[in-house]
């Protein structure tokens, strides 16, 4: 791999061209970006320079994009049919069913995989950056097929994610939006329900000085913006609805038993998926 083309060089694409770096990555890598995200990713480090999509199409070994949804989808058309066959295109979003059907539709020459870096920060931008991002984190890849996972181009693909300290999972596009809805999806909507009920309902604002380090952990999530959102809500909508629904009747069984001893048995299982959470490599999976 000689040259990488970022396409979106803001926090995911931005930390990628960042950790490239670091993993020892000696080609070339390009932005395609706006002119004040491609000043402040060049002052980063993290591109060499700027070039407009269809140049990046034509000259880079591997095209990463790291768009919202919404976004990656009208800059698969304009690839799709650019992109030579020595070229791999991936992307960084955070839902791929759609995606993946739109790669499948429009991407001719060039192979496809779809990827989601399990990485992130409330802040945005290019300035928020860091080479350890993907450090000991999972990056899930969903091909279509077991064996795309194996070409040349996805080969060397794979070897410098986990060069830049991230370990690979592989799922179908289905499986990862069923999955993520729970263990991604869900946490943010219950933070945001949880903040939005105190700005509602609090009676008075000093009385969040009375809360613990417990209430800031807990809406950690409530300070993500809605735009980068959106997309993902539009995008995984029934995915969402499922497990809203099986979260609200978890609600109502503690609401139901907060005088019964039923809810020793929910503690006790809650405390036991909390503990894998937290121990280490719990998330490996496998290519």
């Amino acid at each position: 791999m000689r040259s990488v083309g970022i396409v979106g060089v803001g926090l995911i694409g931005g930390s990628f061209g960042l950790a490239l770096r670091s993993a020892g990555f000696a080609g070339r890598i390009v932005g395609v970006s706006s002119e004040g995200t491609i000043r402040d990713a060049i002052a980063r480090g993290a591109i060499e320079t700027g070039v407009p999509l269809e140049q990046a199409a034509t000259e880079c070994d591997l095209i990463y994009i790291a768009q919202p949804i919404s976004t990656i989808e009208t800059t698969l058309e304009t690839l799709g049919p650019l992109a030579p066959e020595n070229c791999l295109i991936t992307d960084a979003g955070s839902t791929k069913s759609r995606i993946i059907e739109k790669a499948g539709k429009v991407v001719s020459k060039a192979q496809f995989l779809g990827g989601h870096p399990m990485a992130g920060k409330e802040s945005r931008g290019v300035t928020a950056a860091a080479a350890d991002l993907f450090r000991g984190r999972p990056y899930i890849l969903t091909p279509t097929e077991s064996s795309s996972l194996h070409t040349p181009l996805a080969s060397v693909f794979r070897n410098w994610v986990e060069r830049c300290g991230a370990h690979i999972i592989s799922v179908s596009a289905a499986e990862h939006d069923r999955a993520v809805a729970f263990t991604s999806h869900l946490p943010q909507l219950a933070s945001t329900a949880l903040a939005y009920s105190l700005a509602e309902n609090l009676e008075d604002e000093s009385h969040l000085g009375l809360a613990g380090p417990g209430l800031a952990d807990m809406s950690r999530l409530a300070l993500s913006s809605y735009d980068i959102w959106r997309d993902i809500l539009n995008t995984n909508t029934e995915n969402i609805q499922h497990v809203l629904d099986v979260y609200i009747d978890k609600l109502t069984e503690l609401r139901d038993n907060l005088q019964t001893q039923r809810l020793g048995d929910v503690f006790a299982t809650a405390a036991a998926i909390a503990s894998r959470i937290r121990r280490p490599n719990n998330n490996k999976g496998h290519v």
